[in-house]
């Protein structure tokens, strides 16, 4: 609770921030923050023109290859800008660390903020995506506020255990990279989790971003209530207050000593 207050208190210095981090991210190049656009359409591009091009893939229980693809390479590009803008934040913003008035609690957040604004993009073009291939929708497709919930206080919390140990070990950083890029092609993103055997499945669906992409399509490909998976739901809610937990933990009794180490 006293996190939420200090969330509700200090809003307008947060987005200050976060508006700033976005602008300055790619401030000197010429197409400026368009660059925070264009790689991931992009890298859409490469995935689509390798797999419906190059490997000829079918389409996936009667949808399009690419829509089925987008709803989840989407979310996951949401979770690892997430992780990726959080673990480094209290570095990027060491000029700040180191001011004994500046709350610097709410560094993570102004980055996972950041890889907000850059998700409600995505989600404009999944729609026109949807729209362009005649997928009809339906009510269930405002579940993708849930599953942008479920991002953002699932890569919250993961931010504030990487953001606290970064600062003693760089090496942190380049770590999470390598997991994140693991975690893509262990996530059933590119490929259909129903080649996999019942038991194997259920290895898989222990990694919480499982939850979040099956969520996207459940909203918009195969029309499925979050309630109507409900040990899921509450596995995911599970892990992410534990995370969340630990992660406050861990930057509390951290925090006194950033400055030191920066």
């Amino acid at each position: 609770m006293s996190f939420l207050k200090e969330i509700y208190n200090q809003n307008k210095m947060i987005l200050s921030f976060a508006k700033n981090d976005f602008k300055n991210r790619y401030a000197g190049s010429y197409l400026g923050i368009a660059w925070a656009f264009i790689q991931p359409v992009m890298q859409i591009l490469i995935f689509w023109f390798v797999f419906q091009v190059g490997f000829r893939t079918n389409p996936v229980e009667d949808v399009p290859f690419i829509v089925w693809f987008i709803c989840g390479i989407i979310p996951w590009f949401y979770i690892s800008e997430a992780i990726m803008g959080g673990t480094m934040s209290i570095v990027d913003y060491t000029y700040v660390v180191k001011k004994v008035v500046f709350n610097i609690r709410i560094l993570p957040l102004v980055k996972v903020l950041v890889s907000t604004f850059v998700h409600l993009f995505f989600l404009i073009l999944l729609v026109m995506v949807c729209a362009l291939v005649n997928l009809p929708f339906s009510f269930h497709a405002i579940q993708v506020v849930y599953y942008s919930l479920c991002v953002f206080v699932l890569t919250l919390g993961i931010s504030y255990i990487t953001s606290a140990i970064v600062p003693f070990s760089k090496d942190v950083g380049q770590i999470i990279g390598i997991i994140l890029n693991f975690g893509f092609w262990l996530t059933p993103i590119a490929w259909n989790q129903n080649i996999l055997s019942s038991k194997l499945l259920m290895l898989f669906k222990l990694n919480p971003a499982y939850y979040i992409v099956q969520g996207y399509r459940d909203s918009l490909v195969y029309k499925v209530w979050f309630w109507e998976r409900p040990l899921s739901t509450l596995y995911f809610w599970i892990v992410t207050f534990v995370v969340f937990y630990i992660g406050g933990f861990l930057f509390r009794k951290l925090k006194p000593h950033f400055a030191d180490v920066l």
